[in-house]
């Protein structure tokens, strides 16, 4: 029993020990790892920089190889090793989630090596990278319609690729965003009581996403405003504003008999044609 005791007390303490050995070596090759950056950053052989701006990359510190990539990046262009340092210098760009400089070098990449076997990775990722700046639709949408254009762009030139499916997805994500940019922006002439403009905005927005998944909640609000606006009229005004109402609620119903606003616009319906039997006397 006390043999097996001392066996295990021993195979502890050599575990133990090769614990501290592997962290030993690791703490080495850190700091090996970390003189060699040091000097390549002063380095005035562009050559030692770029070896180690591979290096680092390779390992995955993207941030340490940017710092490297952005001292000798101009003297490298139109050298033979430029391609492969300004792919990294984007996919740097972009690991690290600076999407606005990953855009930016991704589409001179693009430019740049238009025969390169990454073109397709490059303006996907490129286009990808504007797509990530796209704001919450309440917000200025400059940055999605920029990507809507640059998703386009990859989907008509490469039509086979293998980001073909992703990017169309992203793209349709886009395209929704700007859509309930456009619906809440007609819906708020009707918060604001509005009603003639937010019949005009509903309209055209009805009219311009015929397919929309907000085409239920326009119609009704199309109503609402027709409905506000014809029973707060004035007398000369008010039958034909009613009798537009009316037709407002049979499109409504029309596109979804059973939609969700269903008991509201009845009640409605009843106040208009109560209102409209004034009119038939």
């Amino acid at each position: 029993m006390k043999s097996k005791i001392q066996k295990l007390q021993k195979t502890s303490i050599n575990f133990m020990m090769s614990k501290k050995i592997v962290s030993l070596l690791l703490m080495v090759v850190l700091f090996v790892s970390c003189s060699e950056y040091q000097k390549a950053l002063k380095s005035e052989d562009i050559a030692v920089k770029y070896d180690m701006a591979s290096k680092l990359y390779d390992a995955g510190k993207y941030n340490d190889a940017i710092r490297l990539i952005e001292q000798i990046a101009p003297t490298y262009r139109g050298k033979p090793q430029a391609e492969k340092l300004f792919y990294m210098f984007s996919q740097s760009y972009y690991k690290t989630k600076q999407y606005y400089l990953a855009a930016y070098q991704f589409e001179s990449f693009v430019s740049g090596y238009p025969k390169s076997e990454k073109i397709q990775e490059a303006a996907f990722l490129g286009a990808k990278s504007f797509s990530t700046l796209s704001p919450v639709y309440s917000l200025d949408q400059t940055d999605t319609f920029k990507a809507i254009d640059k998703l386009q762009d990859f989907i008509d030139s490469y039509p086979n690729s293998e980001y073909f499916a992703e990017a169309n997805t992203i793209l349709k994500g886009l395209n929704e965003k700007i859509e309930q940019k456009v619906y809440e922006n007609a819906k708020g002439y009707n918060t604001i009581l509005d009603y003639k403009s937010a019949m005009v905005a509903l309209e055209n927005f009805i009219t311009d996403y015929p397919g929309t998944h907000f085409k239920e909640d326009a119609l009704f609000y199309k109503y609402d405003s027709a409905y506000q606006l014809g029973i707060n009229s004035i007398p000369s005004k008010m039958e034909e504003r009613l009798i537009i109402a009316k037709t407002a609620y049979s499109n409504l119903i029309k596109f979804k008999e059973d939609t969700k606003y269903k008991k509201l616009a009845d009640q409605m319906l009843v106040r208009i044609e109560t209102d409209l039997q004034q009119f038939t006397k």
